[in-house]
């Protein structure tokens, strides 16, 4: 499940030459981040409330980012417009990470992935009210249909009258519907800032927000009671989930071209649905398979459907001005 790396304003660029040959890796290493992070979330509360999984992961966030900080003598912006990028943020990272986290006690790893994959077409649609960009044409109306047929599959497979999946259902979408509109209340922001530091900006704004949550859905501290494993998750998410896949992924965003970058969203899903079998048990039914088709098509059409559309065009005038010469 993406940060809010996916919605960084403006940044001064990089000057990276010798690490060009490393854009494959970082690639490889956001995929495999995006895909572990929704099983990650199941494991880490298994023994650990949600809201103190989550807190522990911001804090670990928190603190190595911080740490960076002083070390690369990154500057931090206190200004206005800085505490506004990093308010918006935090509705991303609060909303987002905390109703997953609650979700992850209903859903498997795989749903909330493939549920959260969603968020480009979301954004789409909140970017035209908000930022007025145009509206969808053809091809992309139709991914949103296709998309979200793939979402009524999905969904209709887990809510029954004797389960409430449908609770993690609405704690997951509203996750994702917000995590989408902190991303476009983000592009409002005009400033230049490092990513790092507006990731260190958006936790200190977060993470206080995470301990009032933590107080009142639980104020406990139950240690004894903490396996291993969700031990493990909580550090895992906070130095790779929350560090780690963001530089990694804006690296790939400064390198590669956003058509490139949008395969991340295709790829984790899969690897995600797959991981949660295999390492979890979780089910594969041909509900969620089904599902699972719509929704990677709906997001393929969606990105790539008006390129692919403009090219067969473009194609066809070729061949019918080498007609006309001919």
């Amino acid at each position: 499940m993406p940060e809010q790396a996916s919605h960084q304003p403006a940044v001064k660029h990089i000057n990276q030459p010798l690490l060009s040959k490393m854009v494959p890796v970082a690639f490889l290493a956001v995929v495999l981040i995006w895909s572990t992070t929704p099983l990650g979330i199941v494991w880490s509360s298994e023994s650990v409330h949600p809201t103190m999984a989550v807190l522990l992961r911001m804090l670990i966030a928190l603190a190595l980012g911080s740490l960076i900080l002083l070390i690369t003598r990154i500057r931090l912006p206190m200004s206005k417009t800085a505490l506004k990028l990093y308010a918006f943020s935090s509705i991303g990272i609060v909303g987002g990470m905390l109703l997953s986290y609650f979700s992850a006690k209903y859903l498997m790893s795989g749903t909330i992935s493939l549920i959260f994959g969603l968020s480009p077409l979301i954004s789409g649609l909140l970017a035209q009210k908000i930022l007025n960009e145009p509206t969808f044409g053809p091809i992309r109306s139709l991914s949103l249909v296709v998309a979200f047929i793939g979402l009524g599959i999905v969904c209709s497979s887990k809510i029954s009258l004797t389960s409430d999946s449908w609770i993690g259902l609405v704690l997951i979408l509203t996750a994702m519907f917000l995590f989408s509109l902190s991303g476009v209340l983000i592009k409002t922001v005009k400033i230049n800032i490092h990513p790092i530091a507006s990731t260190v900006g958006a936790l200190m704004f977060s993470t206080p927000i995470f301990i009032l949550a933590w107080i009142i859905f639980d104020g406990t501290l139950p240690i004894a009671q903490w396996e291993i494993k969700s031990i493990y998750a909580i550090i895992y998410l906070g130095i790779f989930g929350s560090l780690i896949g963001f530089i990694g992924y804006f690296y790939i965003l400064q390198n590669l071209k956003a058509s490139t970058v949008a395969l991340v969203t295709l790829i984790t899903p899969v690897f995600a649905i797959m991981l949660g079998a295999s390492l979890n048990g979780e089910i594969i039914t041909s509900s969620l398979i089904l599902g699972a088709i719509c929704v990677l098509l709906g997001l393929s059409l969606y990105q790539f459907g008006d390129r692919c559309l403009q090219r067969v065009k473009l194609s066809r005038q070729r061949r019918g001005s080498t007609k006309i010469i001919l």
